[in-house]
């Protein structure tokens, strides 16, 4: 046990000593320190318990009170705006359903009008365009110019907005004869447009430029010379086609696209090929 000036020096405050019948086999009186339990700390119990109970803990749990009501409100709030939402589209009433799906039909039968229209419309005017166009003079072979007065008439009184092409040849010169050949071929596809040949010596050209200007193709309309390109074999060869002619012309736009113009069927051959089909 610890002696009195132990304990009023304070040296052995909290423990004291033991010599039971737990010593060493050895026979050595040896002495366990063992903690004493200290006295239970009230204050922070007496914290504990204040906490929720001065006005501080009050406010707070009115606050979080206040809280929950308001999310309660909020959801049942969502849930009754769903409910609206989903009877608004599910309660139609027999009279709405009929006036809704003759609303919607009127709404078709006049798109499918307006469709039909716009049809009709754009085959009349593509009607009219063509008439135009069939109302040009219409050709389908290759002219013959005998001499030059005749160059000037074939250039100067034709219809307007006709497009007059002359070949400018020269005998023996290589490359003149497959041009020949081959606006011959281009006038059956473009029967409104003039194709003519003339030898460059009945035309009044020089020596000079039957050597060295043909073959040659001179492009007119309305009167005036709005193409003119000499000595085609730098660009052909000597030998070429109709084809290679006929895209050299449209690549420079003095012959019309046909990949472009479109093809304007009669009602009445539409109608045939509709039975046809039944």
């Amino acid at each position: 046990m610890a002696t009195l000036e132990d304990r009023i020096l304070g040296e052995k405050l909290h423990y004291y000593c033991s010599s039971s019948e737990d010593e060493d086999e050895s026979g050595e009186n040896t002495a366990q320190i063992v903690p004493e339990k200290a006295p239970p700390d009230t204050t922070k119990q007496r914290e504990s318990c204040s906490v929720n109970t001065g006005p501080k803990g009050v406010l707070k749990d009115w606050q979080r009170y206040q809280q929950l009501q308001n999310e309660k409100r909020e959801e049942q709030e969502r849930e009754r705006l769903q409910l609206i939402q989903k009877l608004s589209l599910t309660c139609k009433s027999e009279l709405e359903q009929p006036q809704a799906g003759a609303a919607e039909q009127e709404v078709a039968i006049a798109q499918e009008e307006d469709d039909d229209f716009l049809r009709e419309y754009m085959r009349r005017r593509m009607e009219e365009m063509m008439a135009q166009i069939n109302a040009r003079p219409h050709f389908g072979q290759l002219v013959q110019l005998e001499d030059g007065q005749a160059f000037l008439d074939a250039v100067d009184k034709e219809k307007s907005g006709v497009t007059v092409i002359v070949h400018i040849y020269a005998q023996g010169i290589p490359g003149c004869e497959a041009m020949n050949g081959c606006l011959q071929c281009l006038a059956g596809e473009y029967p409104q447009v003039k194709f003519c040949i003339v030898e460059a010596s009945a035309a009044g050209m020089s020596r000079h430029f039957e050597r060295k200007g043909v073959p040659a193709l001179l492009v007119y309309k309305n009167g005036s010379l709005i193409g003119n390109f000499v000595r085609l074999t730098d660009e052909f060869g000597d030998d070429f086609f109709a084809l290679d002619v006929e895209s050299f012309l449209v690549e420079h736009g003095f012959l019309p696209d046909q990949s472009l113009v479109p093809t304007v069927r009669q009602p009445a051959i539409a109608d045939d090929d509709d039975d046809d089909d039944r």
